[in-house]
């Protein structure tokens, strides 16, 4: 009986919290056992796979031999910020993730924001899409814009 935690990603628009989300199921399916949640199963709505966006909150399950952990994948898209409170509320950390290739970008800031009133207690960054920036500098000036903003928003930067 293992200890259940609640996380979750969250952050902009075609970010990468999908993709996370299945890479995570992946390495833990081939590591621990269990099952891997390809991309197209998380976002499994007509309408998300037509649009290529997430709409409404996915769940996923995936274990370590230390924790069961239940995963809510939130939609980044502006116009689907009610379904990201609703997944946000539960957890007991969020994985802000931002595209390197965009930085912080304004949902990223409003999902921030939102962390904090809904009180997520803890937020980690994943940077994702670094292999596509050549520029060192500009990944170190995402990096510092994400942690002013956590720090902006009383999260450890």
């Amino acid at each position: 009986n293992k200890p259940h935690v609640n996380v979750g990603t969250i952050g902009h628009v075609d970010h990468g919290k999908t993709t996370l989300t299945a890479a995570i199921t992946s390495v833990l399916a081939k590591t621990y056992g269990g099952s891997a949640q390809a991309f197209d199963q998380i976002d499994n709505a007509p309408e998300e796979r037509e649009r290529g966006i997430t709409i409404s909150t996915s769940h996923v399950e995936y274990d370590t031999p230390a924790r069961h952990y239940a995963h809510v994948d939130c939609p980044g898209h502006a116009d689907y910020i009610k379904n990201m409170i609703t997944g946000a509320a539960q957890m007991d950390g969020g994985i802000l993730v931002v595209a390197a290739t965009d930085g912080p970008m304004p949902q990223t800031r409003e999902h921030i924001l939102l962390g904090r009133q809904v009180g997520i207690p803890y937020m980690i960054v994943f940077m994702n899409k670094c292999d596509m920036v050549d520029d060192e500098e500009l990944l170190e000036l995402v990096e510092m814009e994400v942690r002013e903003l956590l720090t902006e928003y009383e999260f450890p930067g």
